[in-house]
C-alpha cells in the first residue's frame, strides 16, 4: 500500500486530457513531488468537484493543476471552493486551437485567481514546474530537485550550433 500523502492534485475534465495532463504528472515525479491524478467535470460532474476541491487542503494537497478546454469551467471553479492556489492549463482545442480554454481561465472575475499557464504540453509542464516552485517555498528537498532540474536543462544547452546538424 502506497503510504505516500500527494501534495499536488491533478484534475481534468475527461480521459482525453490526460494525453496532454500526463506530462505535469511526469514533470512532478521526475522532481519527486507526491501527486494524484482524477477526472472531473465542472459540468458533468460538479458533486465530485465540490467533493475533491473543498476537501484537498484538509487531506495535505498544497496546489491544485487543472487542465480543461472549451469553457475551461474546472479550474475557476475549483478556484471558488478551494484556498489552494489553483494552477489552470488550457487544452489544445480543434474549434479554435485552446485560445478559448486560455481566454476563459485568464479572464476569471476579481476575487477568484487562477494562475493561467500555456496551451497544451508546454502549459502542463510548467504548471507542475510552478507547483514545485509554490512548494518549494517551505519545502528545501523540493527547492532542490528543482535548483537541479533547472541546472540539467542549463547544461544541455549547447554554447554553438552543430554545423553538421
Amino acid at each position: 500500500m502506497n503510504d505516500i500523502i500527494p501534495t499536488v492534485g491533478i484534475i481534468m475534465g475527461s480521459q482525453s486530457d490526460w494525453a496532454t495532463m500526463q506530462h505535469a504528472a511526469d514533470t512532478l515525479e521526475k522532481l519527486g513531488v507526491p501527486a494524484e491524478s482524477l477526472i472531473m467535470s465542472a459540468h458533468r460532474t460538479p458533486s465530485r468537484l465540490h467533493y475533491y476541491a473543498t476537501g484537498a487542503k484538509a487531506r495535505g494537497i498544497k496546489v491544485i493543476i487543472a487542465g480543461a478546454g472549451m469553457a475551461a469551467a474546472l479550474p475557476g471553479s475549483a478556484a471558488a471552493l478551494t484556498p489552494l492556489p489553483v494552477l489552470g492549463v488550457p487544452m489544445d482545442g480543434r474549434l479554435m486551437g485552446g485560445l478559448d480554454a486560455l481566454l476563459a481561465m485568464a479572464q476569471m472575475p476579481g476575487g477568484v485567481p487562477v494562475g493561467t499557464l500555456g496551451i497544451g504540453k508546454a502549459g502542463a509542464v510548467n504548471a507542475a514546474l510552478l507547483a514545485a516552485a509554490i512548494l518549494a517555498v517551505s519545502d528545501e528537498r523540493v527547492a532542490q530537485a528543482l535548483d537541479d532540474f533547472r541546472a540539467a536543462q542549463s547544461a544541455a544547452v549547447p554554447e554553438s550550433p552543430d554545423k553538421n546538424a
